[in-house]
Formats: C-alpha cells, sequence, structure tokens
C-alpha cells in the first residue's frame, strides 16, 4: 500500500511549478505554444481569478465543450484552483444531448469552441438558447435552460450575448490573490471537481461525479505503473473530455512533472509527426488509433526511436497490434489500461516488465490501494481463480455517485463501497485479470453461452481482417445467432463464405458467425468505444429487411 495524496487538483500543479519552474509543461508545436511550469501554473490561476470574477462559486458546474485546445487544459487546472465542478462535453455531441447534459448537470457556464467537424457549436446553442442573440453576456435569461448564464466563445470574435475567452482573462483583475488563496484554502480533496457523463453504449449518459481525490491518486498511480518521470514528454491525441485525456494524460503528466504535448484533433499523421518533432517518450491511445498510426502510408518516414511507454486503453488490444507497437513504434514499455468513468477511471494496469503475454492476454492487476474481486453475476459471492465472473472494485477511485441519480448510484455500488462493472471478467492467481465481456454483451445460442471477444480475437488472426465486432442477433431457432462484422486491411477484397472456411476445425461450431457483414467503420462514440448496441441495432436492421 503506498500512501495516498490529499492534494487537489490545483495544488498538484503548483507543487511542481515550485519544484521544477522552467521545465516544460504543456507544448503545442503547431501553435508554437510552450509554457514552462511556472507559467502555465501563473495562467490558471490568473484563469481561476477569471472565473471568480465571472461570480463563479465552488461546486458550482461549469461545462466544457471543445477539442483538445490549449484553452481546456487551463480550465482543467484553473476550476482545480478555485473549487468550480468541470463538467466535459462529448465533442461529437448535438443539440438534443447538449440540452440533456446541460440540464441535468445544473451548469450555469458553458465553454464553447466555434465549430467541430462541420458540427456549428455556434448554431447549436443559439438553436438552443435564442435568448442569447439579446442578452447581455453573462445575462442571459433561457426559457429551456434556465440556469444557464454565461456563455464564453473560444474565439476573438465577439458574438451576441456572449464572452470570450480574453474577455474572462481580462476579468482576472477584478479579484485579487488575496481573494483566490482564500477561495483556494477551502477546497478538500474529498470535493467533486470534474463532471464526465458516461459514454451512452447504453440508456442515457450518467453524470459521474469525480473528486480531487479520485482523480490525484488515480492519476500518480497511472504514472507510477507506466514508468512516467519528470523526464518524458506524453503525446495526447485522446479526447480530454473524457477520462483518458484528462486523467490518465494531463494530470497523469502534471502528477510527475512530465510534459503534455496534446494532439487537438486525432490524425495519425500528426501524431507521428509530433512524437517525432517533440522526442515524445510516451503515447497514449486507443486500439484505432494505433492500428491507423501503424497502417500509414507515411508510417516508415517517421522517427520514432524516442518512444518507451504509454497506455493503450478504451477497448479490447488485438495481439497482433500489441506486438506491432512495441516492435515498430519501439515502445516496449507500453502499458494496458481498464476501467471506466466511475472508477477515475482506472483499475487495474499491466506493468512496464511485464511478459508480453500478460500485457495482450490481460488488462493486469489492480493499481496501488485498489481492490478487485471478481463475483457471481447480481451477488456478493467471489467466484474461484480462473472462473469467469463480474469484475467489481473499491477503492478511493470509486466516484462519489451518479448525479441527481441516487438509484443509478445504488445500483452500481453496493452497501460495502464495491462498484459493480457490469464487465465480465477472470482473475488469476497472481491477480491479473482478462476481461471476457460486458454482461449484456454476452450472446446465448441454443443454452450455450457465447463471449464476443473469443470470436473477435480469432478473426484478428485471419490475414485480410484490420477490425472485427461480433454481436448476438435474434433467432427464432437458438434465440440468438452469431453476427460479424467486419472491416478488411486496404486493397483486399473477401467473401463471407471464404471467412467462415477459415473457422472451420479451429473454432466450435457454434460460435461460427451465421451472418457476415463487411464495413468500413462501426459506430463509435467520440472517446473511441465501439457502440455495439447502436451495431446490434443495425445488424437486425438488416435481417429483418
Amino acid at each position: 500500500m503506498t500512501e495516498l495524496i490529499r492534494k487537489t487538483v490545483g495544488d498538484l500543479l503548483a507543487e511542481k511549478a515550485l519544484e521544477m519552474p522552467d521545465h516544460d509543461a504543456l507544448v503545442y508545436p503547431d501553435r508554437g505554444l510552450r509554457y514552462s511550469y511556472r507559467e502555465f501554473n501563473s495562467y490558471c490561476e490568473k484563469l481561476a481569478k477569471g472565473l471568480m470574477a465571472l461570480g463563479i462559486e465552488k461546486g458550482e458546474n461549469v461545462a466544457v465543450w471543445a477539442s483538445n485546445i490549449p484553452e481546456w487544459v487551463s480550465l482543467q487546472y484553473g476550476t482545480g484552483k478555485m473549487g468550480a465542478v468541470l463538467v466535459t462535453v462529448n465533442t461529437n455531441y448535438r443539440s438534443a444531448e447538449l440540452e440533456y447534459l446541460l440540464r441535468q448537470s445544473d451548469a450555469t457556464t458553458l465553454f464553447l469552441i466555434e465549430d467541430y467537424k462541420g458540427n456549428s457549436y455556434i448554431d447549436t446553442i443559439y438553436e438552443l438558447c435564442p435568448e442569447l442573440e439579446t442578452s447581455k453576456p453573462g445575462q442571459l435569461e433561457s426559457k429551456r435552460l434556465p440556469l444557464l448564464k454565461n456563455v464564453i466563445v473560444f474565439s476573438e470574435k465577439k458574438y451576441n450575448g456572449a464572452y470570450n475567452w480574453s474577455d474572462v482573462m481580462n476579468m482576472s483583475g477584478e479579484i485579487s490573490d488575496e481573494a483566490l488563496r482564500q477561495r483556494t484554502s477551502t477546497l478538500e480533496p474529498d470535493d467533486v471537481i470534474n463532471m464526465q457523463y458516461t459514454s451512452g453504449t447504453t440508456g442515457f449518459p450518467k453524470g459521474v461525479m469525480l473528486t480531487h481525490s479520485n482523480l490525484t491518486n488515480n492519476a500518480y498511480n497511472i504514472a507510477h505503473c507506466m514508468k512516467l518521470t519528470d523526464q518524458d514528454r506524453l503525446c495526447i491525441p485522446v479526447p480530454f473530455f473524457h477520462c483518458f485525456g484528462c486523467v490518465i494524460g494531463t494530470l497523469a503528466a502534471v502528477s510527475v512533472g512530465a510534459t503534455m504535448v496534446p494532439v487537438q484533433e486525432f490524425d495519425p499523421e500528426v501524431v507521428l509527426r509530433t512524437v517525432e518533432q517533440e522526442k515524445c517518450t510516451a503515447l497514449h491511445g486507443v486500439p484505432t488509433m494505433f492500428i491507423a498510426e501503424l497502417n500509414h502510408p507515411n508510417f516508415e518516414n517517421y522517427d520514432l526511436s524516442t518512444l518507451r511507454t504509454g497506455v493503450m486503453a478504451g477497448s479490447n488490444c488485438p495481439v497482433e497490434v500489441m506486438k506491432n507497437v512495441m516492435n515498430k513504434m519501439n515502445m516496449s514499455e507500453i502499458t494496458i489500461c481498464y476501467g471506466q468513468t466511475e472508477a477515475s477511471p482506472v483499475i487495474t494496469q499491466t506493468r512496464t516488465d511485464d511478459q508480453v503475454t500478460l500485457r495482450v492476454e490481460t488488462v493486469g492487476r489492480a493499481l496501488p490501494n485498489v481492490e478487485v474481486k471478481i463475483v457471481h453475476p447480481g451477488t456478493t459471492q467471489e467466484v474461484p481463480y480462473d472462473q469467469q465472473g463480474e469484475l467489481c472494485t473499491r477503492g478511493y477511485h470509486v466516484m462519489k455517485g451518479y448525479y441527481k441519480n441516487p438509484d443509478a448510484t445504488r445500483d452500481a455500488i453496493d452497501e460495502d463501497g464495491w462498484l459493480h462493472t457490469g464487465d465480465l471478467a477472470v482473475m488469476d492467481s497472481n491477480g491479473y485479470c482478462r476481461i471476457t465481456g460486458r454482461l449484456k454483451d454476452m450472446i446465448i445460442r441454443g443454452g450455450e453461452n457465447i463471449y464476443p471477444r473469443e470470436i473477435e480475437e480469432f478473426l484478428y488472426t485471419h490475414p485480410k481482417v484490420l477490425d472485427a465486432q461480433i454481436v448476438g442477433v435474434p433467432d427464432e431457432k437458438y434465440g440468438e445467432e452469431v453476427m460479424a462484422w467486419i472491416i478488411l486491411k486496404d486493397g483486399v477484397t473477401a467473401t463471407a463464405e471464404e471467412i467462415k472456411e477459415y473457422f472451420k476445425g479451429k473454432i466450435s461450431h457454434h460460435k461460427i458467425p451465421r451472418h457476415i457483414f463487411f464495413t468500413e467503420a462501426y459506430p463509435m462514440t467520440a472517446s473511441g468505444k465501439i457502440q455495439k448496441f447502436k451495431l446490434r441495432e443495425e445488424s437486425i436492421n438488416l435481417l429483418t429487411h
């Protein structure tokens, strides 16, 4: 057991600014932006005062809807210094989802970029709040969003009813250093400081309340497991609005004084170029990102020799992909993380010196100060080693609860403080876990339990298959049947018969997909998680029409 950190997110940054004032904290090579820890900490303090000048109180919810821009990182630490709760908004959201989130979270303030991937965020907010057109900045009276008062646009362009970023930074002069110190002194490590809405791979998103203590400890332990130090430079192409970006990414880096090198919007070549330019030693990504980098036509042109460590997480990592990342990208110490937003997010992680087999076949073992057990689904009764059950976890990392949703909180966290993840797993006698599926993903065909992961892993061994996803579809005879969605490698073709032939004699007959469809992309959440429920809906649609 290591000692828990009892610091706020803001204190963590301030401490590093004292320890290593001239060390690079935040670098955006494409913008020519470089902040040392001293400069970044001062900037975040100035922002904290600007937020106080807006009238934002401790515990008030402020939302940010933006890609990985520098201001996002500043907001993470600025709110961490003055106690507002940062509500992170998925960049793929459209008006109905944004309205739901702003209403459900009671957000009083929204920070937003002008547009993203052809979607005008400005048009969206005026559509939701037409009153903004005629409002004074900071005095919005919206019928649909009665609590929303402040809209701040990350732009120098003026928009009716809204402030822009420089307005907020300029307001900081209205608040004294002493007033900020007083505010900071009232913050407690167990205060909620961040709220993330679960990806919604099932049902309506829920607001996960995370505390300073949840986040700082999780970030530090992740960094420790990947041997990240102040000598490292971490490239972060995963979205900030998700725990992967703002905990495993920015916060893990700051917890040890490493340099943050974000990529504003994922592009495989931009990632490769950034790693080379900034001599990054660490890189994060979901498997689809690493696949895109490895398969980029200019991959061989980039020098990735500085890379050493990083995190792959978000979905199952195919064995071949892991081997290529370790060998071709020089990431010999890459680690695999498993977790969920409700756990701040990481529960288990492989270690840098784990054998390759452990890194591809398992999601590692519990982080320090984290408990993990495998139980019979629907009970609290543990199963023996090497037997499948639901993974449960307990410790400093478990969320405070779902915002304004005590029933869902009770469903997720039992009376003894165990978070029930809804994930099926097997644990060996050394504590290493394999995730074998979702409780809801399991396919039951004629009484046989089929776990999609097993079939997906087998399909990855086919020389023509780039990616594969398995879902269950209703079937009159067997109750459910197996359906495969396959993305082929560039320049190859294949037939369903050819794929089925590949299975024969190698995998049980009942596990061979009855239906096979080829596609070019899967429905994804913005954080790179494949939405299996949408694939399933699409499958049923195809089969019934």
